[in-house]
């Protein structure tokens, strides 16, 4: 059992797990969180893909459908961190909302002289977008090449925000 008070609200969690007790209890309850990444996932097939419904009836045919659902996702991924890495000075959409989220509730925590676990502001694998979706089904369907295909998803990247005084 590992008991982990939130920095940020105060509250109180617990958790089963095997990991070593030398584990930082913050950094068990980050993996537990970490956890519902698997669970975006699902809801982004379910949600984006239209996958709500296993067609099959045998068994190798759902396996089968389960690994085109799972490539699909995952060549999607592809793309989307792609146009992250071809203008890493540029900044994702979703990042941008994410990170101006979690500085709010940086600067609601310290108001309450509490902060955000600081392992919210490492990396972290965000929801496919919807343009990103989108975009791969246009350029199935038009048969747009794949170096235009990316240069439409790195378009859609925009500039980091400035600082003041900042040139």
């Amino acid at each position: 059992m590992v008991d982990y008070r939130d920095p940020e609200t105060g509250k109180l969690h617990r958790f089963v797990t095997t990991l070593p007790m030398t584990i930082n209890p913050g950094t068990i309850a980050m993996l537990y969180f970490k956890r519902w990444t698997i669970e975006k996932t699902f809801n982004n097939t379910k949600s984006n893909f239209k996958e709500t419904k296993a067609w099959p009836s045998n068994t190798r045919s759902l396996e089968n459908q389960m690994r085109l659902t799972a490539m699909s996702y995952n060549l999607m991924r592809v793309f989307e961190e792609i146009s992250k890495t071809q203008q890493p000075e540029l900044i994702h959409p979703s990042d941008k909302k994410y990170s101006e989220a979690l500085e709010i509730r940086q600067q609601q925590a310290q108001k309450r002289d509490r902060f955000v676990n600081p392992l919210f502001f490492q990396a972290r694998i965000s929801r496919i977008s919807s343009y990103t979706i989108r975009a791969v089904q246009n350029t199935i369907i038009t048969g747009m090449s794949l170096q235009c295909f990316m240069s439409s998803l790195v378009a859609r990247l925009v500039l980091p925000p400035q600082l003041i005084g900042e040139h």
